[in-house]
């Protein structure tokens, strides 16, 4: 489990793709000392197994699956965010993420504000459910607040439903691969883990009463 805080940003070193599958070697701004294999680290928010590392890097491995349900960002030279999994005794300062990625959403626009920067971005049409103003969300591993909602409930009801924004202050911008946001940019989005399991619960209800 990670809290979507982000504790330093990496760069993919190099890739080796195996029937389908991928290999990668992240290089960490800092390279952790104690790292273990077997343990989780959220790459941009895909949690991935070390398999391996040396002084300078870790390796994963991503299979077809992850490819093909998270955002491009795995060529030489991309810069991730990273955060290895939290511990007990660790500050909660985000909110419940699990690193399991529920789409790929695509970066509208990005607008400096005084003292801070909107950004407008659309998720899959199946997340618009589990948005609402000031909730949380993950994108690209990092942990934000929903500030305007599209559709129904939402503080845009003109906007469609999968449409929100977010304001980044200067600092997450500065620690995190958020500064290279532009218009068209494609992310990874998780929703916040309270809202799928009342979906679920709601859904599976729903089905009781009709049996």
């Amino acid at each position: 489990m990670f809290t979507g805080i982000v504790e330093q940003v990496g760069r993919v070193a190099h890739t080796a793709a195996q029937g389908g599958n991928l290999t990668v070697s992240i290089e960490p701004a800092r390279m952790w000392s104690d790292l273990a294999l077997g343990e989780s680290v959220a790459c941009s928010g895909t949690c991935l197994t070390v398999t391996g590392w040396d002084e300078r890097a870790f390796t994963v491995d991503l299979s077809r699956e992850t490819l093909a349900k998270t955002a491009p960002h795995w060529q030489a030279g991309r810069e991730l965010n990273l955060e290895r999994a939290m511990t007990a005794q660790a500050r909660f300062g985000g909110h419940i993420v699990s690193g399991h990625v529920d789409g790929v959403g695509e970066i509208l626009s990005v607008d400096a504000q005084p003292g801070a920067y909107t950004m407008r971005v659309r998720a899959p049409r199946g997340m618009a459910k589990f948005l609402t103003p000031k909730g949380s969300i993950t994108v690209d591993g990092v942990s934000l607040t929903l500030v305007d909602v599209g559709g129904p409930a939402g503080s845009r009801p003109e906007w469609p439903a999968e449409e929100f924004t977010l304001w980044l202050v200067p600092h997450t911008l500065e620690v995190t691969t958020l500064k290279h946001w532009v218009a068209g940019t494609r992310v990874n989005l998780e929703a916040d883990q309270i809202a799928k399991y009342v979906e679920r619960l709601l859904a599976v209800r729903a089905l009781e009463v009709l049996a």
